[in-house]
Parts: C-alpha cells; structure tokens; sequence
C-alpha cells in the first residue's frame, strides 16, 4: 500500500525549526520469533511459556490462580490484581502493523510527525522483573538479541531500549555488558523497583507468600549496594531509564477495575525511585548520571521536587532543634498548664510533660538528619541535586506538562526536565497520526512557550541521552541538530 506523509502531526512537524524525538515509543513483540531466540539459549519449555503468556510478574509470589482463571469470589478472597487488558489500539490496522514492524515504522516517521525514536518493548517491560533468577537471565538475554537484529538495522531513525534485570547489582552489570559491548546497544531499561520477601515473614505457606513481600526502591534501605551499577552506567555511557509500574501495590490492587490500578501507577513507582535517588545520595555521589522516569508525566516530580524543598527548609540537621523535646522548660510549661488548664487537664498535669504529649525522647539524635546522604548546606542544592539528574517522561495529551516550564511556581525558578513520550503501540494512541498534535496544543493554549516546546520535544530528549554518550546520535538524521545542543549544553555548563 501506499505510504502516505499528510497529517496534522506531519505538517506540525514540518513548521518547527527543530527535530522531534521521542524518548518512549512502543514495539509490540512477535512472541513466537522471541521464543526461537529463548529456544536458542536453551531453554524451551521457557520458550513456549513465553509465547502463549504464561510468564506474569503479577502475583509472581503466589501459588494460587491467575486472575483469569479464577472467580469473582476468589479474586476478592485472594486479592488478585485485575490485569492489564485490550492495551493495543485495533482501531487502524496500519497502526497495528507498524508497532510491530520497524521498516513500516521507518516509512511512516514523517506522517507521525518523529524525526527520531528510542523504543521500548511491550511485553519485555516485564521481563527483568521475573521472579526466577535462571528464567529472568535467560529471558533477558534472548530478549535483547531479538530487539538488537530486528530493530538494530534502523539505526538513522530509532534506537531499541535493552531489558537490563536488576535483581542484583550484579547481574544488571552482567547483561548492560552484554547489550552495550556485545549487541551494541545505547539505550536501557531496568526495573524501578524489585519485590522481595520480608525476611521475618520466611517459612510462610506458598498461598500467602504474596502478602509478605516488600518493595525495594534500590536507591534506599536496599538490601544491596547498586552504586556499582551506577558506576558502570557511566562507564558504558547508558542513562538508566526505568519503565516500571506499581499497578499490584496495595492502593492499586482492585480485583475489579483496571483503570483504578493504572491511574497514576507509572507516576507511583517512578516516585518511589526518584525520591530513593535523591534521599540516598545517589545524585549526589553521581552528579552526572541521568535517569530517566518513562510514562509517568512530570506532575508527581513537581510536586515531589518542592515537597523536598519545603521538607528541608524545616527538618535538616540544624532545623531539628525546633523540635527537640530537650528545649521544653518543664516548669514553665507545669506553670501554663496549672493557669491555663481546664480541670481534665489538671488532673493528668503530672502526666503532660511525657512522650505521649510532647514527643519521643529515645531518638538517637545523630541519626536525625535525615537529608545527611545528599550533603546538602542550603535549600537551592536540592535543585542542584534533582533537576540536572532526572527526566520525566510525558505522554502527549497530558496538560499538567506544563508544570515542569512554570519557573514562577517551581523552587528557585526551576524547569524540570520533561522529555515526549510518544507511547505509539500502545492504548493511549489510537492514531498515530495524532500524538505531536495532541502535545502541540500546549503551544496553542499558550500554557508553553516556543522554547518550551523546543525544550520537550527536542532538547531535553537529546539531553537525556548525550549528558553521559556525546555521540549518541552520530549516525542518525538528529547528528547535526543534536550536536549543536550538546555543544551549547557544554558551553552553559562549562
């Protein structure tokens, strides 16, 4: 058929004096052509799990049912999370086509409006969150061969995120070796987040093993030291990006309704990580790694950016004097209790000056700094620590992006990084035609400038992967755009 380049988006696009890249657009995966890769590791009973959707990391500690397979009473009785479903948009067969092949993709770049794209799979999002150590390595492996030899030859225009487990340190490490040195990849993906056993909770029956889990955010209280993968993030020159969900957590856990587990669950788990990054020095001890928070717009990372600020400002180091039970005059405050008291009062008098009324005492006072990690001695460090180090992924129709360019509202006039995100492949675009139009009407409602805009579609996305990969784009129809921004991001920052 005949490849058209008229839309909205195309004519859009062609009124820009910049290139669009999207820093999340969508595959959907052949599953029976992944399978021959897992068969090639050698795994095929793993390889037939995988092709007919037998792997799930949803209730992946429960020996119980499937959702599907069980009942309306026993999905209440179990609390089984109501899954994803009908997630690929059917409504224009050529959409459903191209979100599966990358020639057809590279066609049609110019009708959607992209001038390049880095793309992330579907199915393999869940892939470095398997439970199984032998299953997630071998998965993995195969996983990122199939992305790299059908994805890989279209270089000029797209670029594949690799599936990186991160259930250790170490066997990250393993396989961002793997995928950069050997595959020559120049994008990945890692879990936000890993569900672990609570160790008090060891011995449980299978059944109930599911509710004894805990989420560990890898950037605080883990139970492993990721600063090593950290290290070699910077090493390879990959910006960890992370497209994970929270869509089983207890607040969005409905065995009924899917679009109450999937209302702000990106921005949940993205949240948790990025609050875990900052809160445990990682950005601190890595000032020029960048990471990448995909799907989950920019409003959480507003709000999170000036609750930090506002946090700060009244509980560092020093400020936790003011609340120190140490500084009440105890017989000052008997003698307004005893003049101002009513007679309920009077009566438990002797009782007031306790913990139960002005606090606990037993706090190990050098402990109480709670912002130690981020060597912080005022408050505009934070946005010195948070806004250089992190990208928020935003989806085209959301019009809370705007936030992130409001410098009269953020702290210190900060503008947060908000990268597009395109989502192409999946439910929230069902015409591919659409999605630079739909993020072009913040323009049009003036909520964003020009040079907003620019920043958006353009410059915050070439930023998120050239602070650590200068030549990230060498090679691709953004090299002479994209250079000219890593040259005047380094002229600013010199």
């Amino acid at each position: 058929m005949t490849i058209t380049t008229t839309s909205r988006s195309a004519e859009i696009r062609n009124l820009l004096d910049h290139p669009v890249v999207d820093v999340d657009g969508h595959i959907l995966e052949y599953m029976p052509l992944v399978g021959d890769y897992i068969r090639e590791e050698g795994d095929s009973r793993l390889a037939d799990q995988i092709e007919h959707g037998g792997l799930s990391v949803y209730g992946s500690f429960s020996s119980g049912p499937s959702w599907y397979d069980a009942d309306d009473q026993e999905r209440r009785n179990r609390q089984l999370t109501r899954p994803p479903y009908w997630g690929f948009p059917t409504k224009l067969t050529l959409d459903t086509a191209t979100s599966r092949l990358p020639r057809l993709l590279q066609l049609r770049m110019e009708e959607i409006g992209l001038s390049f794209a880095v793309l992330y799979p579907t199915h393999g999002l869940r892939f470095g969150s398997l439970p199984d150590e032998e299953q997630r390595r071998v998965v993995c492996r195969a996983f990122n061969r199939y992305l790299w030899d059908i994805y890989g030859p279209y270089r000029e225009v797209m670029t594949p995120a690799a599936v990186i487990p991160a259930h250790t340190p170490e066997e990250a490490i393993e396989e961002l070796e793997f995928a950069v040195n050997v595959l020559g990849f120049k994008a990945a993906v890692l879990p936000s987040h890993v569900r672990r056993p609570i160790p008090a909770a060891a011995g449980l029956p299978a059944e109930l093993a599911h509710y004894a889990t805990y989420i560990d955010k890898l950037g605080l209280d883990s139970e492993y030291d990721y600063d090593p993968l950290w290290r070699k993030c910077i090493e390879l020159k990959v910006a960890p990006t992370f497209h994970s969900g929270s869509q089983d957590w207890d607040s969005r856990n409905s065995p009924s309704s899917y679009m109450y587990n999937h209302i702000g669950h990106f921005a949940a788990s993205s949240e948790a990580l990025c609050k875990a990054l900052f809160l445990g020095g990682v950005t601190q001890r890595f000032p020029e790694l960048p990471f990448g928070f995909l799907e989950a717009g920019v409003g959480w990372a507003v709000n999170l950016y000036a609750d930090l600020v506002g946090h700060w400002e009244k509980r560092n180091g020093a400020k936790m004097s003011n609340y120190d039970p140490k500084n009440v005059d105890q017989e000052l405050f008997q003698q307004l209790v005893r003049e101002y008291g009513d007679a309920r009062l009077l009566a438990k008098a002797d009782e007031l000056g306790g913990a139960g009324f002005l606090g606990d005492d037993r706090e190990d006072r050098s402990r109480i700094d709670e912002f130690a990690a981020v060597g912080l001695d005022r408050a505009e460090q934070i946005r010195d620590r948070f806004i250089p180090n992190f990208f928020f992924g935003c989806e085209a129709d959301d019009p809370i992006n705007a936030t992130a360019f409001n410098e009269k509202v953020n702290p210190f006039g900060a503008r947060l990084n908000a990268v597009f995100s395109s989502d192409i492949g999946h439910w929230d675009v069902p015409d591919m035609r659409e999605v630079l139009g739909e993020a072009h009407e913040l323009l049009e409602h003036d909520l964003v400038t020009p040079s907003d805009f620019r920043d958006f579609v353009f410059t915050n996305p070439v930023k998120l992967h050239t602070k650590l990969n200068k030549r990230f784009f060498e090679g691709t129809v953004v090299a002479a755009e994209a250079a000219k921004v890593v040259a005047e991001d380094g002229a600013r920052t010199s």
